[in-house]
C-alpha cells in the first residue's frame, strides 16, 4: 500500500503510523487505548474501575439527502465510535459549520434532529460551536466529539480478537453507500429498477448506525472485538481487526449478507459491495461458546447477522474465500470505490 496522502478519505496505515501515531502530544499512564488505525476511540482510566472513551468523527450531507438524515447521521455515526467499545454513550460536543446563505429552517431540521436522536439514545450535548463559514459547499459537521463512562471490566477494542473466535457480520455489505447513492440519484436509478425499489434502497440510509448492534452483543459476554465497516467496507474493517488483534482470519464472502438493494446499487455504479463504506455494518468477534447466544440476542432486536468466518493463528494467514470457492488474500482498499460514484454525481447532478 502506497505511502502518499490519499486522494480522497482515511490515511492508508503506513502514513498514520509514520506520520500521526508517534506525535501525540504529551504522554499519559492513564490512556489505555491511544490513537491506533483501525481504533476509532481511545480510552481513559478514571480509577475505581471507571473508563471513559472518548471518540470524534466528522460528517457531511448534501441537499438531496435531506437535512434530517444528516443530523441523524451525525449522531448515530459518532456515537458508534463509543458503541463500538462495549460503552454506552452518554456525552456529545458538536462543531456545525454552515455555509454563507444557509436558511435558518435548515439549521433548525438538522438542530432538531441531532436533539431529538440524542433524547432517544440518551446522550446530553454538553458543548460545541456553531457559526456560518465561507469555503464549505455544504453544511458540514467539522467534528463530533462523544464521549461514554463505564466499567473498566467491559470495554472490548479491534485489538482483542483470538485464534478460535468466530467472526459474525451484521446487517451486510455496502448498507451506507446503497443509501447514500439511492438518496442521490433517485431518478436514474428508479428508470432502471423502480421507484419502489429506489424507496427501499433510500431506507438503508436509517440503517447505518451500529449503536444497537454493539450495545445488544456486548451484553451476552464472550465478545472479544468489534468495529464498523467503514471505509474500506468490509473487507476494509475485518483487515483493520486482523491487523489490530494480530491474527490470521478466514472469511467466506457468500456468508456475507448482500442485500438485494445494496447489489444492484452497487452493480449499476460499477463499485465492489465488499470494499465500499457500510457505516452500520458491525464486525463482531465471539468466543466460539457464546456465537449462538450472540446471534440470538441480535435476531430478537430485529438485526440480522451472520457467521462469516473464523480468527486464525496469524501464520495461518488472512484469506477470503470468494464465492466462486478461490482464495485470495484480505487487503485493506487503497481507495473506497464509493467516493468515485458519490463525488461523480456530484459532478453530474439529476435534472
Amino acid at each position: 500500500m502506497g505511502k502518499e496522502l490519499p486522494k480522497v478519505g482515511k490515511l492508508a496505515p503506513a502514513v498514520f503510523e509514520e506520520v500521526i501515531f508517534p506525535f501525540c502530544g504529551a504522554e499519559d499512564e492513564n490512556v489505555l487505548v491511544p490513537p491506533r488505525h483501525g481504533v476509532d476511540a481511545g480510552v481513559i482510566d478514571l480509577g475505581d474501575g471507571r473508563i471513559m472513551v472518548v471518540a470524534e468523527d466528522p460528517t457531511f450531507g448534501v441537499p438531496s439527502w435531506g437535512w434530517k438524515q444528516f443530523g441523524w447521521g451525525i449522531v448515530h455515526i459518532c456515537a458508534g465510535d463509543v458503541a463500538c467499545l462495549g460503552i454506552k454513550p452518554k456525552y456529545m460536543t458538536i462543531c456545525l459549520l454552515l455555509p454563507p446563505g444557509t436558511e435558518r429552517e435548515t439549521l433548525e431540521e438538522i438542530w432538531q434532529t441531532i436533539h431529538t436522536e440524542c433524547v432517544k439514545l440518551g446522550i446530553t450535548i454538553i458543548g460545541g460551536h456553531t457559526g456560518v463559514y465561507p469555503g464549505i459547499a455544504y453544511p458540514l459537521n467539522g467534528g463530533c466529539t462523544v464521549i461514554g463512562i463505564g466499567e473498566k471490566a467491559r470495554y472490548v477494542t479491534p485489538e482483542g480478537a483470538r485464534s478460535g473466535d468466530k467472526v459474525i457480520i451484521t446487517k451486510g455489505a455496502a448498507i451506507e453507500a446503497a443509501g447514500i447513492l439511492a438518496l442521490q440519484y433517485p431518478k436514474t436509478l428508479g428508470a432502471k429498477y423502480g421507484k419502489d425499489f429506489v424507496k427501499r434502497a433510500q431506507d438503508l440510509y436509517w440503517q447505518m448506525s451500529v449503536i444497537k448492534d454493539a450495545l445488544t452483543a456486548v451484553e451476552v459476554g464472550g465478545v472479544t472485538a468489534m468495529h464498523d465497516a467503514t471505509e474500506g467496507g468490509i473487507w476494509g474493517g475485518l483487515y483493520e481487526v486482523a491487523n489490530a488483534s494480530d491474527v490470521g482470519i478466514k472469511i467466506e464472502e457468500e456468508k456475507i449478507i448482500l442485500l438485494d438493494e445494496a447489489k444492484k446499487v452497487c452493480e449499476f455504479f460499477e463499485i465492489d459491495p465488499y470494499e465500499s463504506i457500510s457505516e452500520g455494518t458491525l464486525i463482531i468477534t465471539v468466543k466460539p461458546e457464546k456465537v449462538e447466544k450472540v446471534l440470538e440476542v441480535l435476531e430478537k432486536e430485529d438485526i440480522s447477522a451472520t457467521i462469516a468466518g473464523d480468527i486464525l493463528p496469524k501464520n495461518e494467514g488472512r484469506i477470503v474465500v470468494k464465492s466462486d470457492g478461490s482464495e485470495t488474500k484480505l487487503k485493506f482498499p487503497e481507495i473506497d470505490p464509493f467516493w468515485g460514484a458519490f463525488f461523480k454525481t456530484l459532478e453530474e447532478p439529476e435534472e
